[in-house]
């Protein structure tokens, strides 16, 4: 089973290695390496409606599953505790479906927030 070694950074550098996930918590996003080896970068941002992610002290875990929809190789897999547990492929249909409901999720959860600060 293939594995990511994870490492906590402030800025994400700007060429990244393989197998490694890297995790700013400033800036609230863990991007890596597509695991199928294509090279693209998959960039999980971490929100209440992107990706949660747990570290237990020594590994990393990224939820929900990563879905490479827009790269040709459309990778899907899982992030658990550092190690890649490939998804099945996902049809056409499947995807966008995933994604109106990742939308409709993002609209309802932004909607009851409010956009402004008052003091």
């Amino acid at each position: 089973m293939k594995t990511l070694r994870h490492k906590f950074v402030e800025l994400i550098p700007e060429k990244l290695e393989d197998g490694v996930l890297y995790i700013s918590l400033e800036y609230c996003t863990a991007i890596h390496k597509c695991v199928c080896g294509c090279g693209n970068e998959v960039v999980t941002p971490i929100s209440p409606t992107d990706w949660q992610i747990s570290f237990d002290g020594k590994t990393i875990s990224l939820y929900p599953s990563i879905g490479n929809w827009n790269f040709n190789c459309k990778s899907h897999y899982w992030i658990i505790n550092n190690k890649i547990k490939n998804a099945r492929k996902w049809s056409e249909k499947e995807i966008n479906s995933g994604r109106k409901s990742d939308n409709k999720k993002k609209n309802k959860y932004y909607k009851k927030k409010p956009w402004y600060i008052i003091f």
